[in-house]
């Protein structure tokens, strides 16, 4: 049976797509735009789930949300390609960063979106909010230091994870020649031919 990814426009969705683009495995899309005011998801997505998130998939009859959720499915299904490194460093960096990117990156940019719309009463949040992400980036370039993916010499899904909040951080979040390894690893990724096929197929992403 055929994946549905149910894929809002501009989002943290189009991972899943360059993930199955990755895997090979066969998949198609149901697009959604957001509302041109709230930027908000439609309602239409909660007649999937009532949280009405994306991503979401659809496969046998069952539908999955939560993006690392997701690509652990994903890579299961994939009988384990792209998922976590055979040696123990690998397997614990590959576990920290499908979940970091989520869990640490992710807080902080949303922050910053929400004292940037706050204008002048968002002012005192945004200079230590900003130097949250500072630190993650800072950290983030010594990991990249001697490694060229996030769990190892190969890409991984983790890799695919940390891909939203670092494009997000180089479009607004201060991401740029300061961390010439972190800007290799973009490069690196956006190169790949399913990431480009993945970007075709996804439609506007205003992040890549």
């Amino acid at each position: 049976m055929m994946i549905t990814v149910h894929h809002l426009e501009n989002s943290r969705s189009q991972r899943i797509i360059w993930l199955l683009e990755e895997l090979g495995l066969p998949y198609e899309i149901k697009r959604y735009e957001r509302h041109p005011k709230t930027q908000k998801a439609p309602d239409s997505l909660k007649a999937i789930h009532p949280l009405g998130k994306s991503p979401m998939i659809e496969d046998d009859g069952e539908v999955i949300i939560e993006t690392a959720a997701i690509a652990e499915y994903l890579v299961a299904k994939a009988g384990g390609r792209l998922g976590e490194p055979q040696d123990a460093q690998g397997a614990r960096l590959y576990t920290q960063y499908l979940h970091f990117a989520e869990g640490s990156m992710m807080p902080p940019l949303y922050g910053l979106l929400v004292v940037g719309r706050l204008g002048l009463l968002g002012l005192p949040a945004r200079k230590p909010v900003g130097q949250m992400v500072t630190d993650l980036l800072v950290w983030l370039e010594t990991e990249l230091a001697d490694r060229d993916y996030f769990a190892g010499d190969q890409l991984t899904a983790a890799d695919v994870m940390m891909s939203f909040p670092l494009e997000a951080c180089q479009s607004r979040a201060g991401l740029d020649e300061r961390y010439p390894n972190l800007l290799a690893w973009l490069d690196r990724i956006h190169a790949r031919p399913p990431y480009q096929v993945a970007l075709e197929k996804g439609g506007p992403y205003a992040y890549a």
